[in-house]
């Protein structure tokens, strides 16, 4: 049975066009909260807000805006949009980021390397500075940063992305401890491999994909909705002794060790991407 313990609540989702942020958007409109969905590409936002308001409520529970989370203007825009639909703002998963080229450090390009920290920890910063107006307005709130399992565990070859990850989990346990006296909750979620559009671009008979089953005791991969479903409790009530944590939702990935993209690995020769493994 579908309960709707966030009956009222205002929710923002940024990258909610797809995968993991399309599935808490999900599990948060099933549970009664009105969500506004972000992220830059309008037909994606606008397929998976027709999809969530036909399947799952009405018109009234989601609505989308385009917005880059590293433009501070367009944040600020957003978040105001997301506490309008409901009158105010009392929850956030902040979402959108994402990874960079794969390859050792000193082959890292400089620019790509800023692009990837830019759009994870500027974005999540953006979003904790603009919101946490609002949900200090609204008596407190709930604020989930999306980390990865690559924050707290070696992932080769992949530049600035681990770094970008811990660099938000480091921000939502002090935001956790700077705005506890404003009733307002940051988290961290960390995933593992999540069968998402951009895990598909690793082949189920790869090297790469079958380290990650071995290092997995539970000996799968997991699923958007079980992302969602532990957004939702984060955002909800019956999460309000939890602050400052960072919770891995990775099928046991996190007591083994970091997968194994070396195959992947581009600009080097054979000889030395064997050498790598």
């Amino acid at each position: 049975m579908t309960g709707k313990e966030l009956d009222g609540l205002g929710v923002l989702v940024t990258g909610g066009g797809t995968g993991i942020g399309k599935a808490c958007a999900t599990s948060l409109v099933l549970s009664g909260a009105s969500v506004t969905i972000c992220g830059r590409t309008e037909q994606r936002l606008q397929e998976a807000q027709e999809e969530i308001a036909r399947c799952y409520g009405g018109d009234s529970t989601i609505q989308y805006r385009i917005c880059d989370v590293t433009e501070e203007d367009q944040v600020a825009e957003t978040v105001t949009a997301a506490a309008l639909l409901t009158g105010e703002l009392n929850g956030v998963v902040a979402n959108a980021g994402g990874g960079g080229a794969i390859a050792p450090y000193d082959l890292q390009d400089l620019e790509e390397f800023t692009r990837v920290l830019h759009l994870n920890v500027l974005g999540t910063m953006l979003c904790v500075k603009h919101s946490v107006p609002h949900m200090r307005k609204a008596g407190g709130g709930s604020f989930v940063g999306m980390s990865s399992i690559a924050g707290h565990l070696t992932h080769l070859w992949f530049g600035a992305y681990p770094i970008a990850k811990a660099g938000i989990e480091a921000m939502m346990q002090n935001a956790a401890d700077e705005f506890g006296s404003s009733n307002i909750r940051f988290n961290a979620v960390r995933p593992g491999f999540i069968e998402t559009e951009i895990m598909e671009a690793i082949p189920r008979d790869s090297e790469t994909f079958q380290s990650y089953i071995d290092n997995t005791p539970l000996g799968s991969v997991g699923q958007p909705k079980d992302v969602g479903s532990l957004v939702k409790f984060l955002i909800g009530p019956e999460s309000r002794w939890i602050t400052g944590q960072c919770i891995n939702i990775d099928g046991g990935h996190s007591l083994r060790r970091g997968p194994q993209f070396t195959e992947f690995l581009m600009g080097l020769p054979e000889e030395q991407r064997a050498e790598e493994k």
